[in-house]
């Protein structure tokens, strides 16, 4: 007669309860609250501009600065486009160029720091950084009796002169570092086959530069359209840019309507604006690829 062994059932696991769905965990929230939160401080300074600037003479003052217009204009924006726009076609005559010129000198500048180790080459990059935390007001002076020895036209020539010498070291360290992260073997593989610093730098290197060239382009030309200090120096409202007009616009006989002074603010503003919603992408980019050295 044979004797049938019973195998005990294995113990079940502890049943683990489902993990509710719905709702965000608290660390989302949180964040999600503080981008709002963000966007929200942000947003209320361009509200009160755009507001402000549809708004008649009487219905903008600062007792109504939040309530929407009771009679809609839009000649505030005429009336500051007539008065804005030469000092905005000045401005792209100065911004343009400086920029493009600076980010080239930055970029030859940055190749042959990163990639030719000279004698002193350490020291010829401290001295151009050295530029950039030099303060601008401490050489007002000196550098119009420098731009007057020189007989360079004041306006235009020497503003485009001043943000291309102070654009260098900023573009030079940008370059520097976004050369250091390519990979060398690109370098070398050009340089056994024959080609020259400057073939090289041609043909391999400016390529590749393309994502630094728009971050050091997108900075360039808001330093250079945002500038104040080189406009007040070195021209005046009949030669100067945009922000030199905008001051005297917002100063002048209008100062009672903040509307076409708002106007105005937004006209100035529209440039770097639309650089940084059509670059900001690209800008993005080169700014994390550049900064993998240092």
């Amino acid at each position: 007669m044979s004797t049938s062994v019973t195998t005990p059932a294995p113990a079940s696991a502890p049943a683990v309860p489902p993990r509710p769905r719905g709702g965000l965990p608290w660390a989302h929230l949180l964040r999600l609250l503080a981008i709002v939160l963000g966007v929200v401080v942000v947003l209320i300074p361009v509200y009160v501009l755009l507001i402000t600037s549809v708004k008649g003479p009487a219905d903008a003052s600062s007792a109504r600065a939040w309530a929407l217009p009771q009679d809609w204009t839009f000649s505030n924006w005429a009336v500051a486009w007539e008065a804005l726009s030469p000092s905005i076609w000045r401005s792209m005559q100065i911004v343009v160029p400086s920029t493009i010129i600076s980010a080239l000198l930055g970029c030859m500048n940055g190749f042959v720091l990163s990639r030719w180790r000279f004698p002193g080459a350490d020291l010829v990059f401290t001295l151009i950084l050295f530029g950039m935390f030099l303060p601008y007001q401490a050489v007002m002076i000196p550098l119009m009796q420098m731009l007057l020895a020189v007989n360079v036209p004041n306006g235009v020539p020497s503003l485009i002169l001043l943000h291309v010498v102070f654009g260098i070291p900023i573009t030079t360290l940008i370059f520097r570092n976004y050369f250091e992260s390519v990979p060398h073997e690109l370098i070398e593989s050009s340089t056994m086959d024959g080609a020259g610093m400057l073939r090289t730098f041609w043909h391999i290197a400016l390529p590749l530069a393309i994502p630094g060239f728009v971050v050091v382009l997108i900075w360039q030309f808001t330093n250079a359209w945002n500038d104040f200090l080189f406009a007040v120096f070195f021209s005046s409202p009949a030669n100067g840019p945009v922000t030199l007009a905008l001051n005297n616009l917002a100063n002048g006989a209008l100062l009672a309507n903040y509307g076409v002074s708002m106007a105005g603010a937004v006209l100035a503003s529209l440039p770097t604006l639309l650089v940084y919603i059509l670059l900001s992408k690209y800008f993005l980019a080169g700014l994390m690829q550049g900064s993998v050295k240092g």
